[in-house]
């Protein structure tokens, strides 16, 4: 998982910046890709994320900005990547077998439509796969955290509907009641969010982001990029990335 450190872009971007889509440099973002393949030295497949459930085995055919939010390999040395700045990514493997995979969750996402979001379809792509999700390990990365991420009624809405009977409003608290603009806002716990549909469709083996503020993008501004924070008052805001991949061991 990448910071916002170690590039070479300029404010408001700076300095690790490695999307190609938020008004950069495009000579900037392809050093900064090319600093991180250096250290991970294995190329990585970027995609174009759209906050959907739609998922694509890669391989080193598949092509630059790919429309997909959920990606997996069984191929050594390629990495899963998905693009974060205030949204959650999730990297998954199974402990036994040659297969990873890598999710890209916004609120969105998460929610999905008729109950199915990007982890409901990352379930899916494992059980496809040959493995059961309670033998895979999962990994949460930093994304906003729940002092941070204020929404409206709407987001409780979409994940309200088509649940099961373990409700998803234990992880939305009343927002601030110190301006009109908050009044019936709720400051959203995305990461918990993500947890508990994570548990509902049998991942057990969680680790990495438990909602507590170390793990807040928004809250930490000289070390993550975040949309929410930086777009509004700087023009625009950099991304971060998450990689997983298959190393090739020799004994």
């Amino acid at each position: 998982m990448t910071t916002r450190h170690g590039g070479v872009s300029e404010a408001p971007w700076r300095s690790l910046n490695l999307g190609d889509h938020v008004g950069d440099k495009p000579e900037n973002v392809k050093t900064n890709r090319a600093l991180v393949a250096h250290e991970m030295q294995v190329p990585a497949i970027y995609l174009r994320q759209v906050h959907g459930v739609n998922g694509v085995e890669i391989d080193l055919q598949t092509p630059a900005n790919t429309e997909a939010d959920v990606a997996w390999t069984r191929l050594e040395g390629l990495a899963c990547t998905m693009m974060v700045a205030d949204c959650l990514p999730i990297l998954v493997c199974h402990p036994h077998q040659k297969w990873v995979a890598s999710a890209h969750a916004g609120w969105r996402g998460l929610a999905g439509e008729d109950g199915h979001g990007v982890v409901e379809a990352l379930a899916s792509t494992v059980r496809l796969e040959g493995f059961a999700p309670e033998d895979c390990l999962v990994w949460l990365g930093p994304c906003i955290g729940p002092t941070a991420f204020e929404v409206g009624p709407e987001v409780l809405a979409a994940f309200e509907k088509d649940q099961p009977a373990a409700s998803s409003k234990a992880f939305f608290a009343p927002g601030p009641a110190t301006t009109s603009a908050s009044e019936g806002k709720y400051m959203a716990d995305l990461a918990g969010l993500a947890r508990h549909r994570l548990k509902l469709a049998g991942f057990q083996n969680l680790y990495g982001n438990d909602s507590t503020q170390p793990w807040c993008t928004y809250s930490q501004s000289e070390k993550y990029h975040s949309h929410r924070r930086d777009a509004a008052l700087l023009g625009s805001a950099g991304r971060m990335a998450a990689y997983i991949w298959i190393t090739s061991l020799t004994s």
